[in-house]
Formats: C-alpha cells, structure tokens, sequence
C-alpha cells in the first residue's frame, strides 16, 4: 500500500533518526530561537530560520520533504532580502522557489523503488576536472554581478551579495540532481552569508548560515554513505 503525503512526511520527520540526527536538529532550531529572544527581530526572520533549519538537514539526510519546508523558507527569506534592498539574494530566490518544483520530480525519480519504506536518495559525484571548472566560472561570474550592483542599483553589500548570489545556482542545479559537491559549494556560500547578515543586523539569519555551515559537513557526511553512481 502506497503512504499518503502526510504519511511519508511524518515518516521522514521521524521514524529511523539516530541519536545524533535529534541532536543536531535540536542543536538549530534552539540556535535560533535563543538568537531570537535575546536579539529580537520580526517573527518572519524566526519562522524563515526555523523552516530554513528543516530542509537543509531534511537535504542532508537525502529527505524529499525538504522541497516543502524550502517553500516556505524561500518565501519568508525573499520577503526580508527585498526590504534589505539584496536584490541579487531576491533574484536568486525567485530561482530557488521553481527549483523546488522540478527537484521534488528529480529526486523522485532517483529513490529506490519497490517498497513501502520511505526510500533512500542516490547520490552522484562530478568529475573534478569539470566541479574545478564550474567553481571558476561562478566565482569569475559572481565578480562581475558585484560590480553591476555596485554601479547600477543601491544594493547595500553589493558583492557579498553577489558571491552568495551567483555560485548558489550552481549550488542549488547540483542539489536538485543529486551531486555531492553541491556542499562544499553550499560551504562557501554559508561562511559568505553568515558576514552579510551580521552586517546587515539580522542574527537570526547569521545564526541560521552559521549552523548551515555544520550541516554542510553533514550532509556531505550522509550523502557520501548513499547508493551512488
């Protein structure tokens, strides 16, 4: 019998989590409601951290409910890019709101099939001539998106903005198809976004990239013990 969607999202949440899978769960989303009582901000910022802390360490472990709470982590985090004046963090997340749609199809079709237990992602891994080549072009991409923010918009952190801006899509096109090294991608990003929301104030936010950095790790950990191709 096939599980309904509220079945297999409960199961994902919960059945056949490890003691270190609830620890580390509890460890972000206490990260950022202590940020958010001793710093206080809008409630959008905490409700955009905590879906934020759901689908990445769902991603981490290979979940396909991450694509649900990135929906709403993507719409909250627009909303607060947009009155920041981040229009390169706006523009990427219009991107990642459609990507979630097609991932959820990919990753779909890339589960193990044939039994009633929520199946397992299969991972793959880029060759390195051709990740080294995707990591130049973003980087070398990513300077140029800086300084047309820079001269042509009032954008506040024009290439901070850029550079957690631009090798985020490569980032996220890896992730939906199940690349490894979308993490160490991921990684950059993070430590970039952790400076960029501390300078624009919100700790919320900082404290959410700053623990995405670990679940980089972990997920890289997790995914390199799945059926790979």
């Amino acid at each position: 019998m096939r599980k309904s969607g509220l079945a297999i999202l409960r199961s994902e949440l919960i059945e056949g989590r490890s003691t270190f899978d609830w620890v580390f769960l509890l460890l972000g989303l206490s990260i950022q409601v202590l940020v958010f009582v001793f710093t206080p901000m809008s409630a959008l910022s905490l409700v955009s951290g905590i879906a934020g802390i759901f689908s990445v360490i769902l991603c981490s472990q290979g979940k396909i409910s991450t694509f649900a709470f990135g929906l709403v982590q993507i719409t909250t985090y627009l909303y607060l890019s947009l009155v920041e004046h981040l229009y390169a963090e706006v523009a990427i997340n219009v991107f990642y709101f459609f990507s979630q749609f097609y991932g959820f199809y990919v990753w779909r079709r890339r589960y193990s099939s044939g039994s009633d237990e929520v199946p397992v992602l299969q991972t793959r891994s880029l060759r390195p001539a051709v990740f080294a080549a995707l990591l130049a072009a973003s980087l070398a991409l990513s300077a140029l998106v800086g300084w047309l923010l820079a001269a042509y918009t009032d954008d506040s952190q024009p290439f901070l903005d850029a550079f957690t801006t631009v090798p985020a899509i490569v980032a996220q096109i890896l992730m939906t198809l199940a690349y490894r090294q979308q993490w160490y991608i991921w990684l950059i990003i993070d430590v970039l976004a952790v400076v960029l929301w501390l300078r624009a104030g919100n700790y919320c936010l900082a404290a959410q990239y700053a623990f995405w950095c670990a679940n980089c790790i972990y997920g890289l950990t997790n995914w390199s013990k799945y059926n790979t191709k």
